[in-house]
């Protein structure tokens, strides 16, 4: 692939600021918590931008650091990125400059590899780095990869990159992954809206931040369409349009909240929320003796006259949506913990999200880890405060919900994970409540 410039690039991390949360538990959360747009879809939708030279608008973005990197990285293509207010961004797409997304991004995000499918589609080559992000067990970019070919494109793998080019315009086809794959249904969709003739991808994954890819594609003028719940059609144009889009609510930030009232005993209005698109987790919730009342843009959570002690122990498993969705596999087993009885989990989609478990077992939970994918919990509980790291975004959140539900102070080390995918989760829960702060990991770790 031939290009002005060479391809001489050294990866040095940059320094972590190191943070950590010191909670301090016992505290009923009461309040209303207003519920930030979803970052699986902005993510997308900042990538699905490129596909047009013309300007995108995005409201009810969330103001976090998977988003803060996104639009770093599509600046240091030559994208012009605006934000001229909280949670608002443009995006205008030119003539990129320089089509490579370094290790510095993917190491970072996983999320950085969506701009596999758009650049290349729109302009025909891309260098990109294997991405990173949480480390939650093997997610293997092969799918995405794969499908690109089969629309055409030449990729090759050299040194930690992939050299991808796609001689003329992709060419339309049917893909068929093997396994259900979010992003690799949303990477492959994207790179056909732009390919010449009909795409067909099966089985596509459901999740409904893809749907609301879909809504902001069509703005665009984009030829997709979900024909099956399985399925998505995509006829291709030769040009895609600017449009504008509001970004759903964040499905996993309102499943968080739900379980912080009901494992405090709290009472909290969640507002903006969504509640049919959070598939098996309500059922789960309801098992569990969780008050749920979802109204159009609203939801309802009263743990009031259920305490600790008072849930029901359920067997939860899970899986592509409308299953129990596995970014809310951590915060249901803080609330089995608290369950009476013998609740049992199955990880189904990650080999290593269970190993969080050991910090909520440091934190008194009773846990054994039966294997990569399963666990049973036994409680409920009498949590209590100490130190413990968190792993990954998703395994920290819950953290913070352990110990707001623990008796005592509780030191989490590694808060700046959260802040990845939870926009001022800090802010939010002192305005219900909580006694929470973070700080510097520098400073010097006394308890409060």
């Amino acid at each position: 692939m031939a290009d002005a410039r060479p391809f001489h690039w050294e990866y040095v991390p940059e320094p972590v600021t190191r943070e950590i949360f010191r909670v301090e538990g016992g505290q009923p959360l009461h309040g209303t918590v207003p519920i930030s747009g979803a970052k699986n879809a902005a993510l997308k939708m900042l990538a699905a931008a490129t596909l047009t030279g013309e300007r995108c608008r995005f409201t009810n973005v969330p103001e976090i650091e998977d988003v803060r990197v996104m639009t770093e990285t599509l600046r240091d293509l030559g994208v012009v990125v605006d934000h001229p207010e909280p949670n608002v961004y443009e995006i205008a797409s030119g003539d990129v400059e320089w089509l490579f997304v370094p290790l510095e991004a993917a190491a970072k995000m996983r999320a950085s590899f969506m701009l596999l499918g758009p650049l290349l589609a729109r302009f025909g080559r891309v260098i990109i780095s294997n991405p990173g992000g949480d480390r939650i067990g093997r997610r293997p970019v092969d799918l995405h990869v794969q499908a690109m070919r089969t629309l055409g494109a030449q990729i090759d793998y050299r040194n930690g990159y992939y050299f991808a080019t796609a001689p003329g315009r992709l060419r339309g086809t049917e893909i068929r992954f093997p396994v259900v794959s979010v992003m690799g249904t949303e990477n492959a969709m994207l790179a056909a809206t732009l390919a010449d003739g009909h795409t067909i991808i099966r089985p596509a994954a459901r999740e409904p931040e893809i749907d609301d890819l879909i809504v902001f594609l069509q703005k665009m003028g984009a030829g997709v369409e979900r024909t099956y719940p399985d399925t998505i059609e995509i006829e291709g144009r030769k040009r895609l349009r600017g449009a504008e889009h509001r970004v759903m609510p964040d499905r996993i930030e309102t499943g968080t909240f739900i379980v912080a009232a009901a494992v405090t005993g709290g009472r909290l209005t969640l507002e903006g929320a969504a509640g049919e698109h959070l598939g098996g987790f309500l059922d789960v919730m309801r098992d569990a003796g969780v008050g749920v009342e979802c109204g159009s843009d609203r939801i309802e959570v009263d743990s009031t006259a259920v305490g600790p002690g008072q849930f029901t122990p359920c067997a939860v498993e899970t899986a592509p949506y409308p299953g129990l969705a596995t970014d809310l596999q951590p915060p249901t087993c803080v609330l089995l913990s608290q369950a009476a009885g013998r609740s049992t989990v199955h990880e189904a989609i990650f080999e290593d999200r269970l190993e969080w478990l050991g910090e909520l077992r440091r934190m008194g939970a009773e846990i054994e880890l039966l294997d990569d994918h399963h666990a049973a919990i036994t409680g409920p509980a009498r949590l209590r405060g100490t130190e413990v790291e968190i792993g990954d975004l998703r395994a920290g959140a819950s953290l913070i919900l352990a110990a707001l539900a623990a008796h005592g102070a509780t030191t989490i080390h590694g808060a700046h994970h959260v802040h990845r995918g939870y926009e001022d989760i800090e802010r939010k829960f002192l305005d219900v409540g909580a006694r929470i702060e973070r700080v510097d990991e520098a400073e010097p770790a006394d308890r409060p």
